[in-house]
This record gives C-alpha cells, sequence and structure tokens, in this order.
C-alpha cells in the first residue's frame, strides 16, 4: 500500500481520493487479495465503514479493516474473515482517529490469470468493478464477538 508524504501527514496537501491494494485475506469475502481500492481519504467515518487505517504498533503499515464501532479513544476496527485475520483491534486495541486514512469507495477486481474464455471474461467484467458500501448489519455482527 502506498506511504502518505510527511507532507500530507502534517494537512498540507491531503490528497482527496487514493489507491491501495489489498494483501492478504482478512477482509475475505468482502475484498479478495489483489483488489485495487478507491479511497476518499476525507470524510466522516460511520460504522460498517471498510477503512485503511495505519497500524497502530506498527505506524509504517497500512491496512484495510472494517469500522465496527466508535469507541472511547478511536475505532474499534475488525477483519470481515477472522480466520483469515491476526491483526485487528482484538489484537491492538481502539485505533485513534488519527490513524485512520480514509473510506473506501469503490472496488476493482484484477483478472485472473487463467481467464481466457469468452464467457469467463464476461463474468469477470460485470464483477470487476464495484462501488463499495458500508455494512450496518455487520458493524453490530462484528460487536458480538
Amino acid at each position: 500500500m502506498p506511504e502518505l508524504s510527511q507532507e500530507t501527514e502534517h494537512g498540507a496537501a491531503v490528497p482527496p481520493l487514493g489507491w491501495v491494494e489489498v494483501t492478504g485475506p482478512s477482509m475475505v469475502p468482502t475484498l479478495y487479495h489483489g483488489d485495487q481500492l478507491l479511497v476518499r481519504y476525507t470524510g466522516r467515518v460511520r460504522p460498517g465503514d471498510i477503512v485503511v487505517l495505519r497500524h497502530p504498533l506498527q505506524q509504517n503499515l497500512l491496512v484495510v479493516k472494517r469500522a465496527a464501532e466508535r469507541r472511547p479513544g478511536g475505532w474499534w476496527v475488525l477483519a470481515d474473515n477472522p480466520l483469515g485475520s491476526t491483526t485487528d483491534s482484538e489484537d491492538f486495541g481502539v485505533v485513534p482517529d488519527e490513524l485512520i486514512l480514509g473510506k473506501v469507495r469503490f472496488r476493482f477486481r484484477p483478472p485472473q490469470a487463467g481467464q481466457r474464455s469468452p464467457l469467463a471474461l464476461a463474468r469477470w467484467a460485470l464483477s470487476a468493478a464495484r462501488p463499495v458500501f458500508p455494512d450496518r448489519s455487520a458493524s453490530r455482527r462484528l460487536r458480538a464477538r
């Protein structure tokens, strides 16, 4: 995932949008390894939103998680795939607001290497690019864990 410059971190030149790539299985079935995400770096985060954030313990690492709920001190974030994730608020606790970089607005899934038939390409074309909407029910479901 791209790193933001120090100039950006000090608020001088915050880009309104940016692209990041998903690595790992922590957000399956919502997002898959290799998905490209369009991130809006401004705006209010709400429960159920998928967000890009700096890892609280390794701030040079960017992660993608679902904002499950607002708690004192920041956001409780969780992976959609608890078996495929080793890092979420279950491990590092509440994420302060200043570490939340932006909300995911759009997902582009690149074609797989073996997709050659016209039917496979048509299926890919119909599902490759999609907006990412917040899942309000997921935030309630994830809080129950």
